[in-house]
């Protein structure tokens, strides 16, 4: 649908003072930036366009890198939650109702099911073993692992428990899904005018 860019890296290791909001600048988290963009938009996909918005204008309306957000789509079409058409008057919409795509959905299809820790069995490589860890010392899963996983299965629960329309519940007001109609409407204009006016032009172009 765009030309695409490399992903941001999810974080900084550098740490700094909170923002106005309270959020630490700089910090580190499970899931990047993606997430947060794409969630977005797929909750902007569910207000009545008159015709499908491109990436382009989804990025425009949120003030988000164009660039970015054309990477991020076709994960989501990929995974079923969206769908496209080509062409200039091309764009997205869902491809199942709203209550049908959970958060989990979106977060899997951007981050392709990233595990929440990585257990490399430090527990084998005590210098007291020389090299042979005993039985009792590697009985089981590492007790470590067993706690993450337990977290990665409960964040998993709760992420797949809540739909797009679950968010969507309760949020912009009629009068202002209104201007968001009318907002695209008139970039879907603006492309067309400027997609009959290049045909013209390549018309009257010599040979």
């Amino acid at each position: 649908m765009s030309d695409n860019t490399d992903e941001s890296e999810p974080g900084s290791a550098a740490m700094s003072d909170g923002d106005a909001s309270g959020r630490r600048k700089g910090a580190l988290s499970l899931y990047g930036v993606s997430v947060e963009y794409g969630l977005h938009t797929v909750l902007w996909l569910l207000a009545e366009h008159p015709k499908r918005p491109s990436s382009r204008d989804l990025a425009e309306m949120q003030g988000i890198p164009a660039a970015m957000l054309a990477k991020i789509m076709p994960k989501l079409e990929k995974a079923g939650i969206v769908s496209s058409s080509d062409g200039i008057s091309g764009g997205y919409a869902l491809a199942k109702p709203a209550s049908d795509v959970t958060v989990l959905d979106v977060v899997d299809a951007i981050e392709g099911d990233r595990k929440l820790f990585d257990c490399k069995e430090v527990r084998r490589g005590c210098v007291l073993f020389g090299g042979v860890p005993p039985a009792w010392s590697i009985s089981g899963i590492c007790r470590i692992h067993a706690v993450m996983l337990r977290a990665e299965k409960q964040m998993r629960v709760e992420l797949a428990r809540t739909t797009l329309a679950d968010l969507a519940r309760g949020g912009r007001p009629p009068e202002f899904e209104a201007l968001v109609a009318d907002w695209f409407r008139d970039r879907g204009a603006a492309r067309e005018t400027a997609r009959i006016a290049a045909v013209r032009k390549g018309r009257r172009s010599p040979r």
